[in-house]
């Protein structure tokens, strides 16, 4: 069972404002010993002050690296448990506790232990994108830019179980070759970019590359010009120069393709609504003056069983000895 814990939280904390809040978050880190993490879709804002701005698994790896005493993770939940398995010994607080993954709330673990029950036979690749819990279930956890090395190890006469994205599933099925069990979740961010607004923007840009996180539905990945991780959409960008492109991932990487490649146009691909859907809601509960509660608290915390942490640190440790 995963354990997540709340510290009792000081009363009547004062918030600095403006320029003074990234200061105050900086003495807070000298403190604590604390490194500070930010995913890419994070707001700007956090970005631009973390330690370590990167993919999840990177960003984990990169803070067990360190001798900080606390991890502070401005991303999502499955994120800080990552970074709670490799760096047991290190306190893990994540700013928003409700800052979720539709993907890993879509993989309960117990039906996840059913689905694996029903097929003994087959070996469990797990996108990282999961909770603690299924990571423990599963045989080898991968993430986007590892799957396919991974995939293409696995003995052909060996039946996969893919979990639980069925976009990235299905675009690996067609990378590889071969025929997988997929369950059935999704990323609500990377399935609600309209194919009609591309057509829209690529008419006003005929000119620009349409580049797409493969957690993108399959019409959308078969118009893209590169598919990759956000760190290997990132590079792409990176290596180009005065050419422009249309992102359809979380909008928040743009941020960084901004500094890395400020030469470039860059167009967010839009949902179908008027609304900020190509936002991750979760991703986006994190803010700077949460950062500073988080830390000034030393809440919320992520704890984990020893024998999670044991048994999901398994599958990572073989996804890591084929990938590398």
């Amino acid at each position: 069972m995963m354990l997540t814990g709340q510290t009792e939280v000081l009363p009547d904390i004062e918030i600095p404002s403006g320029p003074e809040l990234p200061n105050a978050i900086s003495e807070l880190k000298k403190e604590l010993n604390a490194v500070l993490l930010a995913h890419y879709y994070q707001e700007s804002g956090i970005q631009d002050i973390a330690d370590f701005i990167g993919d999840s698994l990177e960003l984990s790896r990169r803070a067990a690296s360190t001798s900080a005493d606390v991890i502070v993770f401005a991303g999502v939940h499955f994120m800080a448990e990552t970074a709670k398995i490799l760096s047991p010994e290190k306190q893990v607080l994540l700013p928003d506790l409700d800052a979720g993954c539709s993907l890993a709330e879509g993989c309960p673990a117990p039906l996840f232990k059913a689905f694996r029950e029903k097929h003994p036979d087959h070996v469990a690749i797990t996108y990282i994108n999961c909770s603690a819990e299924v990571k423990a279930l599963s045989d080898i956890i991968c993430t986007s830019s590892s799957a396919e090395r991974i995939i293409n190890q696995i003995p052909g006469e060996k039946p996969i179980l893919f979990s639980p994205d069925r976009n990235l599933g299905r675009y690996l099925v067609r990378k590889t070759g071969r025929e997988m069990l997929l369950w059935d979740a999704a990323c609500i961010v990377h399935e609600t970019f309209s194919m009609r607004k591309l057509l829209d923007l690529q008419v006003e840009h005929p000119d620009a590359h349409l580049i797409a996180h493969p957690e993108c539905e399959e019409p959308l990945l078969e118009k893209a010009d590169f598919i990759g991780s956000t760190s290997a959409l990132l590079g792409y960008v990176s290596e180009r120069t005065g050419q422009k492109f249309i992102v359809a991932t979380e909008a928040g990487i743009l941020h960084q393709m901004k500094k890395r490649a400020p030469s470039n146009e860059y167009f967010p691909l839009p949902p179908e609504a008027a609304c900020s859907c190509n936002e991750c809601p979760y991703m986006r509960l994190n803010t700077l003056e949460k950062v500073y509660l988080c830390m000034k608290n030393r809440s919320p915390e992520i704890l984990l069983e020893d024998r999670i942490i044991r048994a999901a640190r398994k599958p990572i440790d073989r996804m890591l000895a084929m990938s590398s």
